[in-house]
């Protein structure tokens, strides 16, 4: 009957899930990484299990029988109580279980035994013992987790042989004394000795490499009281392990192994205590605290070149700027490139502004806005865009067919330019609608959405039932899944897996389900990644591309890290104190496909991976070069990079040690976002011919408002993944953004017109102010949103342009350039491109109306843009739509 009960409650749901998760790699082709996962874990657990076992069971029966060397049976003490059979019948129970918890602990160690079989060198050597680092990465994890087993192996092998004993009275207290009888007294010796043992290990293999970790000096990694005081402590601590296990082994031999134990461990003890703590605390008091510079130098230049090599710092390329160059209007033509792309859209605004425009139904959500460029109509282009996924939480009635069969899918982007807006002072879009209509170059084929960001539901596709595609007035458009993303149902076993797992009667009752339809799960991207490759971790934002066939293509950026890099400065985030960005996954949005590339083959962490799992990564040459063209430097990495470099820039141990020259971000109060001033951006470097996507953040003095320096990160061509800082000289001023923020503020005009609008009852939102660098100078732009009161859609009403202390407010970039550098600077040649065409509709006044309004917005845009022919042409067509409108009027 138990056994039964064991088979349907734990067995069955394993083997379910198993199935079920088989079936899901093997449709990925990763079925190597399942494999290796159940393969090994299982060996592992059950070679744990296995030594647990019969560890257990060994030091039990010995226990039991009162005896290791001597067979002659136990005479029990006169009144005492036999609870030996008891305790047989609880033994093997209790070891089963014991053994069952450590091989499931052991069975979760199976990546880091593959990496230790399989590491790669890091080629680099620690500077204290002198081994490479991924000894530290790959073999003391292993190391440490062993030893974590035996110990708690020994340790409860000691407690219950300890419990059975006193049972039997082999062992007794008397007045304090304690008495342990022959038979007991060898067998508890070897346990006892085993720990002690054990303790000396570890203090040899885990906590002396530790010192490579300390945070007990100035910096991260070994102090000079760790080298001279904790190093000779922890060698000592051991030795008095070592020693310790022989006294317990000695006092073994006669009645003295209660006190050989005391003294063993008194004796570690006092050493741990007065080697490990004391000592190291006299020496630094005594001899480093008088002298901490000169003596902590040393430390202090391996802590700084440990830290750049982990996080990629040594080949940060530093160039100098004279800060002395004037702009003038001619500079700002020669940069029209990087004016075109200024940024004048907000993620959050422009994320509300599309949920009100372009949402379409309550069920669609646009969850994120990403930055990403184009060559659109022969240009080079930043443009910001957001899918449409279907929300299944805000479907206005949920039942199985709708939530699992018919509406499966969102549907196509948002896509605009980040600088244009319309007339009203909403964003001009190229991509936009259900289905989506693109109005230039780029265009999307294949808009559907199966995999996504809000995709946590698991559904059925190409079914009985049609699938919601779009909506098209007041009626749905509908359409079958042709691709070949997810499972296939196939056979009836397979069915009531499906059913099993997914714990629904009703799939497996509907007739709706055929063998062809196609079982899609774990279809969020997040999930979906990390379960396909586990041994990665991921960053927060992905981001969608538009592949040259027109499909939606998820980039992903995977890292490898590791918290063990001798004398790197860790993140506080899980201590991480060395990471790369070596691998890039693409997700088809369609069939759901993953693709993983090697985006740093030299990374040892993933030359590791690559051993252990052959073939799951490919060449980044292989990556099709419509979607390479659009990585990007990874957000999460770049942020950890500059963090880390505005300490790091500094080589100098003695001016690290006072931080004479400490950066910092510039700090905003009442800023949105957690670091307002990292921007993605297309600009021309300088020093460089073309302007290229950057990703870019200033730095200030620490504690001060000028600005010190400017980090980019390089997005384009083989330059990708490169990092250049250009350093302002420290004797000439150049105004940061709080000073510009300031000056912004004391503006009689701004004040004057921002008061105006708070008194009209709107909200007035400020957007974040940009860095732009032009030449070697700087310009700020800040653009000024304004939302109606009680309305939902922010508008771009005004952008604020500041150079130097010279502050303009102007409807536009391109008018407030003017403004300060004269003459007249044209808007981006691109908005007449972007316009759609004429529409063909019943020619009815609301057609009609429709047309009138949108010529009016186009001649308007060709205007600002100063387009004068093509000025007269829209106004020639709205004065012929304008009067076909009066007839039509009169006709009613």
């Amino acid at each position: 009957m138990l056994a039964s009960l064991f088979l349907l409650v734990v067995v069955l749901p394993v083997l379910i899930k198993f199935g079920a998760d088989w079936l899901w790699f093997q449709s990925l082709g990763y079925q190597r990484v399942l494999v290796m996962r159940v393969l090994v874990g299982g060996l592992l657990g059950v070679g744990v299990a296995a030594i647990a076992f019969a560890v257990l069971d060994t030091n039990l029966r010995i226990a039991l029988r009162g005896a290791v060397f001597d067979a002659q049976p136990v005479q029990l003490a006169p009144g005492s109580v036999d609870l030996t059979q008891l305790v047989r019948r609880l033994a093997r129970p209790a070891t089963l279980f014991m053994a069952v918890l450590l091989a499931l602990s052991a069975a979760g160690m199976w990546l880091d035994v593959l990496r230790l079989i399989r590491q790669t060198p890091f080629g680099t050597t620690d500077p204290v013992f002198g081994r490479d680092v991924g000894y530290y990465v790959f073999t003391v994890p292993v190391v440490a987790s062993a030893l974590s087993l035996l110990t708690v192996l020994t340790t409860v092998s000691l407690a219950a042989s300890l419990l059975i004993y006193a049972l039997r009275r082999d062992v007794t207290i008397i007045r304090g004394h304690v008495t342990v009888e022959r038979p007991a007294r060898l067998h508890l010796a070897v346990l006892i000795a085993t720990l002690f043992v054990l303790t000396a290990f570890r203090v040899h293999f885990v906590r002396i490499p530790g010192l490579l970790y300390s945070t007990t000096g100035p910096l991260v990694g070994a102090s000079y009281a760790d080298l001279h005081g904790g190093l000779f402590g922890l060698r000592l601590a051991a030795l008095a392990a070592m020693v310790a296990a022989g006294l317990v082994l000695w006092g073994s031999r006669g009645a003295r192994l209660a006190h050989a134990t005391m003294l063993g461990a008194g004796l570690y003890l006092g050493v741990s205590l007065l080697g490990v703590t004391v000592y190291p605390a006299i020496v630094h008091r005594l001899v480093v605290s008088p002298n901490e510079l000169s003596k902590e130098t040393p430390q202090l230049a391996r802590h700084i070149a440990a830290t750049r090599q982990a996080w990629g710092l040594d080949s940060v390329v530093t160039r100098e700027l004279t800060g002395e160059a004037g702009l003038t209007e001619q500079d700002i033509r020669a940069n029209a490139a990087t004016i075109d792309n200024v940024r004048l859209w907000d993620r959050d605004p422009l994320l509300q502004t599309f949920g009100q425009l372009q949402e379409i139904r309550t069920y669609y959500d646009f969850r994120s806005v990403d930055d990403d460029r184009y060559w659109i109509d022969g240009r080079y282009r930043q443009v910001m865009l957001s899918p449409r996924e279907l929300n299944a939480a805000s479907l206005p009635t949920r039942t199985f067919i709708n939530e699992r069969l018919t509406f499966t899918h969102g549907m196509g982007i948002a896509l605009g330019p980040v600088n244009q807006v319309t007339s009203e002072g909403l964003p001009v879009l190229f991509i936009k609608d259900l289905p989506p209509v693109s109005n230039v170059s780029l265009k999307v084929t294949r808009p559907e959405i199966y995999f996504g960001e809000l995709t946590n539901s698991w559904v059925f596709a190409r079914t009985g039932q049609r699938e919601f595609d779009y909506p098209s007035g007041d009626e749905n458009v509908y359409a079958s899944y042709e691709g070949d993303g997810g499972v296939r149902v196939g056979s009836l076993p397979k069915r009531l897996l499906f059913a099993a797992y997914f714990r629904s009667l009703k799939m497996l009752l509907s007739s709706d389900i055929t063998s062809e339809s196609r079982a899609m799960y774990f279809r969020n991207i997040h999930v979906r990644a990390r379960k396909a490759l586990p041994f990665l971790s991921f960053d927060d934002d992905p981001y969608l591309v538009i592949d040259d066939a027109g499909r939606l293509q998820w980039i992903l950026d995977a890292y490898t890290h590791t918290t063990r890099y001798p004398y790197a400065q860790p993140v506080n985030r899980g201590g991480v104190n060395y990471m790369r960005n070596s691998v890039k996954v693409i997700i088809d949005a369609y069939d759901g496909s993953v693709t993983a590339y090697l985006a740093d083959p030299t990374d040892p962490l993933v030359q590791t991976l690559s051993a252990v799992f052959p073939h799951i990564f490919r060449p980044l040459d292989e990556m099709p070069t419509d979607l390479r063209t659009h990585l990007r430097y990874p957000d999460a990495l770049f942020k950890v990079q500059s963090d880390m470099y505005a300490t790091y820039h500094m080589n100098d141990p003695e001016t690290f040690y006072h931080r004479e020259d400490q950066w910092q971000k510039p700090v905003l109060s009442g800023a949105a976002s957690q670091d307002p001033f990292l921007r993605h951006i297309i600009m021309r470097l300088p020093g460089e011919e073309a302007a290229e996507f950057i990703f870019m953040v200033p730095f200030t003095p620490r504690g001060k408002d000028n600005l010190a320096s400017w980090m980019v990160a390089r997005n384009d061509g083989e330059r990708y993944g490169q990092l250049v800082v250009y350093r302002l000289p420290k004797q000439s001023l150049v105004f940061g953004p709080t000073q510009i923020v300031n000056r912004i503020n004391q503006d009689t005009e701004i004040a004057r017109q921002i008061s105006l609008w708070d008194q009209r009852g709107s909200e007035v939102i400020r957007g974040n102010l940009l860095v732009i660098p032009i030449e070697e100078s700087l310009i700020y732009v800040q653009p000024i949103y304004l939302r109606a009161e009680g309305g939902r859609i922010p508008e771009l009403k005004r952008v604020v342009v500041a150079y130097q202390n010279r502050v303009a407010m102007e409807e536009t970039l391109e008018a407030g350039l003017s403004r300060l550098f004269g003459g007249t600077i044209q808007a981006a040649a691109a908005t007449p491109a972007i316009a759609p065409p004429p529409r063909t509709g019943d020619g009815g006044v609301a057609d009609l109306s429709a047309r009138a309004s949108e010529l009016y917005q186009r001649a308007v845009a060709a205007q600002r843009a100063g387009d004068w022919s093509r000025y007269g042409e829209e106004l020639a067509r709205l004065g012929e739509v304008l009067r076909q409108l009066e007839a039509a009027t009169k006709e009613e």
